[in-house]
């Protein structure tokens, strides 16, 4: 009898069905999300929608309604919500550990370039960049501990594209876990995070890093193994622009360092760590950096793993992968 029992009970748990995979997909952040996974719990299209928009009126600088674009306007009454919290806490502790090399304040710059919500300005000259560069810093911009901002300067300018993205990938992660997934892939316009593995073929979860081509064409050069970690790329070979009186080229990427539009020798910096908040800023730090201080600040910190396509003085392309990484990536 003990027998029977025990094969019906191992009969119950290997026929337990598995459960299917669920996809959603949509436009987020000015570009799109795909979430994958595994779940008997649905999650509806609606409540998705519902993170964005708390996400959108909290912190998006294309939304004039905001509260970061009523706080941009001079308007000191706004007391911030949770999101903008955790995202401008994270702002300060990166900026510190990168010696102010991720500095969301650089955004007064990136509208002046012509990367903001407002589009370029065809009168602007480098005598004006050079007047704002001396707004920029983020060490002059606080959080209260009754959750306002302010201002040490009188003319200041918050924008979070540069980690907002990787922060709503973290939301709807912990919204899936909430719900009892174990198993899923966020993507929101190339920034991922993965749990658990893709249970229909039983493998960790495989992302694509694409080789930086300019001409807008995409092609896959690795391919990454995750398992319970997030990754963000972040790159100039496809988002600049070109002054259409000097052909000169700017790319979105400004080095708060030097207010400047500036290419470094880093083509493409992919960014893995435990989520997707850290390696989204990280990215546009390294880029920033360039190869030879992003590789001298790697070595002073744990728990970050890179991809970097780089070129050198010679025009070569190469990469650089984190030898702990190595197992985890394979070229297509």
């Amino acid at each position: 009898m003990r027998y029977f029992v025990l094969v019906l009970l191992f009969c119950i748990a290997s026929c337990k069905e598995v459960a299917s995979i669920q996809v959603l997909k949509g436009s987020a952040l000015g570009t799109t999300y795909s979430i994958k996974y595994f779940s008997d719990e649905t999650v509806r299209p609606a409540e998705i929608d519902s993170i964005l928009q708390v996400i959108n009126t909290s912190m998006s600088t294309y939304q004039e309604d905001s509260d970061i674009s009523k706080i941009n306007s001079g308007n000191a009454s706004v007391q911030v919500d949770s999101h903008f919290q955790t995202v401008f806490k994270t702002s300060k502790t990166i900026h510190n550990q990168t010696n102010g090399f991720f500095d969301p304040s650089v955004g007064l710059l990136v509208n002046a370039y012509g990367f903001g919500p407002e589009g370029y300005s065809e009168s602007v000259t480098e005598a004006q960049i050079d007047s704002l560069f001396q707004f920029v810093g983020l060490e002059h911009i606080h959080l209260t501990e009754d959750n306002y901002i302010t201002f040490d300067t009188k003319v200041s300018y918050l924008d979070f594209n540069a980690i907002a993205k990787g922060y709503t990938v973290d939301v709807f992660a912990e919204f899936l876990e909430s719900k009892g997934s174990e198993n899923y892939l966020v993507e929101i316009g190339g920034e991922v995070r993965v749990k658990g593995q893709n249970v229909d073929n039983q493998s960790s979860w495989k992302i694509g890093i694409e080789l930086p081509l300019e001409d807008g064409s995409r092609e896959l050069i690795y391919g990454v193994n995750l398992q319970d970690e997030a990754l963000a790329t972040s790159g100039n070979y496809r988002k600049y622009r070109v002054d259409p009186e000097t052909g000169k080229k700017y790319v979105h990427t400004i080095n708060p360092r030097t207010g400047k539009s500036q290419k470094t020798d880093i083509l493409s910096a992919s960014v893995i760590t435990s989520n997707c908040t850290d390696a989204d800023a990280f990215a546009t730090a390294f880029m920033a950096m360039g190869f030879q201080k992003s590789k001298a600040y790697l070595n002073q910190v744990k728990d970050i793993e890179v991809i970097f396509i780089y070129s050198e003085s010679d025009g070569t392309q190469k990469t650089f992968i984190s030898d702990s990484l190595q197992d985890a990536v394979d070229e297509f």
